[in-house]
This record gives C-alpha cells, structure tokens and sequence, in this order.
C-alpha cells in the first residue's frame, strides 16, 4: 500500500467526528455475511432467494435502528498492514474477472464515512487510512440488495493477510465500542470457500455438493452457537478446516463479527445455503435487550 496518512480534521472535522462518537442509546446489531453467488452479481432484488433475504434484512435493521454507518470487514480487501478508506465518494470495484460486460456497469452510489473511518484509525493505533480502495465484491453486490437506496454512509476495513487469527480476533474486539455509536458492522466473507474446487463444477454445470462442505459449515455453526471462539481461531485444525478454507480471506471475517458479540447478544441464523464448495450461511448477533 502507498500514499498512507491521516490528513487533520480540522475544526469542523474535528466536531463532527465528536459528535459521531457519542452513545446513540442504541446497541447496533452486528452481522456475519455471505456476499453471494458472483454469478449472481445482475439479478435483481428480490430476483433470488439469497437477494431476497438481503433486502429484507436491510428493511428490518432499518426499521429498528438509526445506523449513522456501515463499517465492511470485506474478505476481497487484503493487505500489508490493516487500513481504512476515508474517501468521502468511494468508487465500486470489479475485483473478478472474465465476466460478460453488464457486470462491469453496475454501480453503488454510497458516499462514505471518512469521519468514521478516521475516529477508528485515531482509536486502534494496528490501523491505517488509505485514499486507495473503494467498495468491493465483498461489499456492494451484498449492500445494494441490503440497502438499495445507497443512503447511508460505507467505509471498510482491510485483513492484514500476514496475520494469523488471533491478531483479527484482538483487533476486532477494539471495534466493539462503534456499535453503541451508531456504526452497523458486517463481516463478508464465506465460511466455506474452495474456489478451485467450486469452479471445477462449475466448468461442466454441476450443482451437486461434495459433501463435505455441510459437515465443515455444520462445525462452524455449533461452534458459533457455543460462543466458542477459540476452535474458530483454530479452524485450520479442524480436519476439514484447510479444504473448506484454502485460504483465510474468507474465513477471518467469520472471527472479526463473533468478537463483536456480547454475552447478552443473541445469535441468529439468518440464512443458510450450501453450493459446490460455498456455503452462504449468515448470521446476526443482536441484544436481546
């Protein structure tokens, strides 16, 4: 990463950023999500399942909470070091590849939260800013069916590739005061995902599972159902762990979302799917308060 800093606010800056900071005496939820089929990156809302239950998540947060921000651990933004986006205008990116034109096209007009951004880089000295990234796979296809209207402000934190889990977890619970600020935080990534054996079906048009694949992402649900964060940080341990999660892109965020949960938070299985080595399995933590 280049052209790394943190501009000063400024005055006005400065009290917005105050201001953005104080309790809304709400407790946003935090969420776990799955970002989807790539190949359903153009069908409409509500055009499947999976873009239906979206939009209906995003009716329900919205008509329950006043969210000032959504903050995206997103598994398509990996670097050297862990940073945020403070632009106020973050473009869409189209981080996949060989994909007919239409794919190219679709935008997500969200503006972003640069104060946001900037209070959690001055708060959590592992982060950075960065003006370089923008909203990616594993943020717009899920916001645009969550909230469709693109009117409330988006910003993103990146994994830092070069860290075990254990760094995510610790860097996650520093993020746990955000949600009493009005700030909804979602983990996108997958619990299950082997790329290179989903393709291999996908080349000749099978939509068959291999099987493992539920037992992997069944372990993980009881898991989160225990609380037990542990086994989850550990999860290449587990005898499928490496299958199910070649790389830790997609697994991590699973890990920065149960660490935002408190002890009087529920859980709640929100949706579950199994595809040819993906699993679309997503969850919210909610005080049951």
């Amino acid at each position: 990463m280049g052209a790394i800093g943190t501009s000063a606010f400024g005055l006005t800056g400065l009290a917005k950023a105050l201001d953005n900071t104080k309790p809304t005496g709400q407790k946003m939820p935090v969420l776990f999500s799955s970002h989807g089929n790539p190949m359903d990156i153009p069908v409409p809302h509500y055009g499947n399942p999976f873009n239906s239950y979206l939009g209906n998540l995003g009716k329900e947060i919205k008509s329950k909470y006043d969210v000032k921000a959504i903050l995206v651990v997103s598994a398509h933004w990996c670097t050297k070091g862990s940073y945020v986006n403070i632009l106020s205008s973050p473009k869409t990116i189209y981080d996949y590849y060989g994909f007919p034109d239409n794919y190219y096209t679709i935008k997500y007009p969200a503006p972003g939260s640069p104060e946001f951004a900037k209070k959690v880089a001055n708060g959590i000295g592992e982060i950075d800013t960065t003006t370089e990234w923008g909203f990616d796979h594993g943020n717009w296809p899920m916001l645009m069916h969550m909230f469709p209207e693109a009117d409330v402000p988006v910003f993103q934190l990146s994994l830092n590739y070069d860290k075990p889990a254990q760094y995510h977890y610790d860097l996650a619970i520093q993020l746990k005061k955000y949600r009493e600020q009005g700030v909804l935080i979602i983990g996108s990534g997958a619990l299950v995902h082997n790329l290179r054996l989903a393709i291999a079906k996908m080349r000749t048009g099978d939509q068959s599972i291999y099987g493992w694949e539920t037992e992997f992402d069944e372990w993980v649900k009881n898991k989160i159902d225990d609380r037990d964060v542990q086994a989850l940080i550990n999860y290449e341990k587990y005898k499928l762990g490496e299958l199910a999660a070649p790389t830790p892109d997609h697994f991590v965020p699973v890990i920065y979302s149960m660490a935002l949960a408190d002890d009087e938070d529920e859980i709640r299985h929100t949706f579950t799917e199994m595809n040819p080595g993906f699993s679309n399995r997503s969850f919210i933590i909610e005080s049951k308060k």
